[in-house]
């Protein structure tokens, strides 16, 4: 199948919409069904594969394969309730499903037409089976944009991705738009970029695109370090065409001819179906050469990272893709004007290009019509950590985060009451209960001292010490540091050795003190935006839980067991 043209391009999406409609048109007379199987990671690692093949084994026995149809999909994004299986056009939702259960869902649901009660979802707070994924608090506030097609298609088919409006974009941008009018759409859409710094997408686009230069790169960052995120190695094992779909047309609005995915090698998963897409992809002409018959050629390659957190920073993840140390360089000049091997080179992070094609095909005022004033559309946020309901959500902008924790989240397990939330990983801080009700946004989240980053948000209890957690944190940073700046290298190092002194009981009122003003040396004076945010854990539970501090230093040395002590640095607050 090569495709050469858009109406080409149709012709195989009317043929391929038979394979998915089942899935989008939900008719209760519907004889035809799909049974839809998590195939991401985490599922996997719980046997839902031998899920898949047990229940392809038995509704050939009952001969009932030509009418129904196992489809291996990506995540759901209901992680905690792994192993998924769901029913269309039915649209059940059965969760925790063994290998031993396929019988039951072959016999009870598909065959007399009755639920299998027992692998249904249990709302946590009703204590009743949930009947239809619709009735499912954890989905209902969701609106996936981003994640659209994972856990919906199978991101091993190609006709799959093109039977939704897959390369629709594409094609369009490229017989009906110039550069810039592509560059304009993602302007006005108010797209920023999802992996943490948050600057705009289209503006980046712009600068790389006026670059005087024939040779130019386009880089997908699906380096995610984060501990606890897993958002966009999800999008790349659930919906690999949505992200090369992006780079090509990203790749026409700045003028490259080739991408480059870098990507960690222990994304064994997303790998493979990523390379398995870009053949996909290029066997039927949408990557190569004369892409459209429009004279654009463009083609991706994967380059691997050996896991260094710091190469998430753009300038290390180049140096790493030219086969140097990953370690980050001084800004100017940036990667829009001398990037990889010094040609112009635009970087954004999977979640970013996963928005693109979406934009494109249903306009600029559609996204910019969800979210905030300067926080435009969704975020995808791993939630992890002390909470009912694990696993990936998607959310419009300004959402709050008692909604995120207690609604989708389902609140804390075992009657514990909430703590804190950290947002951002190891470059953001603790959110307290006084600001639950703070709107998801990026200027919303700096003003109470944390940030979006990338999108891990690990819930606390009651029973976790800040102390601990901001000690885990620099621990991190500080093994993940590439060590090329002294602040980096060396005063990373100094505040987890506070952090331990304070923890082993041996710190005084002067080591807080200290620890206070070297975390804001760092923050000021470091290279890049790791080790400049790696304070970031100390300085903001120091500020919402100094009581903890204190409770830690020798009972001797502070007299302001009533409350009462104010450091110099005036970080002492009532405890």
């Amino acid at each position: 199948m090569l495709i050469k043209s858009l109406e080409e391009l149709n012709k195989v999406k009317q043929q391929a919409s038979e394979k998915v409609k089942i899935r989008q048109h939900r008719d209760a007379v519907q004889t035809n069904k799909n049974i839809l199987v998590c195939g991401g990671t985490g599922c996997l690692a719980s046997d839902s594969d031998k899920v898949a093949k047990n229940l392809e084994v038995i509704l050939k026995a009952r001969g009932l394969s030509d009418r129904i149809q196992v489809i291996r999909t990506g995540c759901f994004g209901f992680c905690e309730q792994g192993p998924i299986v769901k029913i269309e056009p039915d649209n059940v939702f059965y969760v925790r499903v063994g290998p031993k259960d396929a019988k039951d869902i072959v016999d009870v649901h598909l065959i007399k037409g009755s639920q299998v009660e027992r692998l249904l979802y249990e709302d946590p707070q009703k204590k009743e089976k949930v009947h239809n994924q619709e009735d499912m608090t954890f989905y209902r506030k969701q609106l996936r944009v981003a994640l659209r097609n994972c856990g919906l298609i199978n991101p091993e088919d190609i006709t799959e991705y093109i039977a939704l409006d897959g390369y629709q974009a594409l094609g369009k941008a490229l017989t009906q738009m110039s550069p810039t009018g592509v560059i304009d759409v993602i302007k006005r859409s108010g797209l920023r970029g999802r992996g943490g710094g948050g600057f705009p997408t289209g503006l980046k686009w712009e600068i790389t695109g006026k670059q005087e230069n024939s040779q130019k790169y386009i880089i997908c960052n699906a380096d995610e370090g984060d501990p606890g995120a897993f958002m966009d190695r999800s999008i790349l094992e659930g919906d690999p065409h949505s992200v090369i779909e992006a780079m090509a047309i990203g790749a026409y609005a700045i003028g490259a001819h080739m991408g480059i995915v870098y990507i960690r090698a222990e994304y064994p998963l997303a790998i493979a179906r990523l390379t398995n897409a870009l053949q996909q992809a290029r066997d039927t002409g949408l990557l190569g050469k004369d892409i459209f018959g429009t004279g654009f050629s463009f083609d991706v390659k994967l380059k691997y990272g050996a896991g260094a957190f710091v190469c998430g920073e753009e300038t290390a993840l180049i140096n790493s893709c030219e086969g140097k140390r990953g370690e980050p360089n001084y800004k100017p000049p940036y990667p829009a004007e001398e990037g990889y091997w010094g040609f112009p080179t635009c970087v954004n992070n999977v979640e970013t290009f996963a928005n693109i094609p979406v934009i494109m095909n249903r306009g600029a005022d559609w996204f910019a019509s969800m979210g905030t004033g300067k926080s435009k559309g969704t975020k995808v946020f791993a939630l992890a950590g002390k909470i009912n309901n694990v696993g990936l959500v998607e959310v419009p902008m300004g959402i709050t985060l008692r909604e995120i924790i207690f609604d989708i989240g389902g609140g804390i397990p075992h009657g514990r009451k909430f703590k804190a939330v950290q947002t951002g990983g190891p470059s953001g801080g603790v959110i307290t209960e006084e600001n639950l009700d703070t709107p998801i946004d990026y200027d919303g989240l700096l003003k109470i001292g944390t940030m979006m980053g990338s999108g891990g948000m690990i819930v606390m209890d009651e029973d976790d010490n800040m102390v601990n957690i901001a000690k885990f944190y620099l621990e991190f940073t500080m093994d993940e540091a590439c060590g090329r700046c002294g602040p980096g290298r060396v005063g990373t190092k100094r505040l987890y050795e506070m952090l331990c002194k304070i923890t082993s009981g041996e710190a005084t009122m002067a080591d807080l003190d200290a620890m206070k003003q070297l975390a804001g040396m760092v923050k000021d004076s470091a290279l890049c935006g790791l080790c400049q945010t790696a304070p970031n854990p100390v300085i903001s539970t120091m500020k919402y839980f100094w009581h903890e501090y204190l409770n830690f230093v020798q009972k001797e040395d502070h007299p302001h067991q009533e409350g009462k002590y104010v450091s110099k640095n005036k970080i002492g607050v009532k405890s």
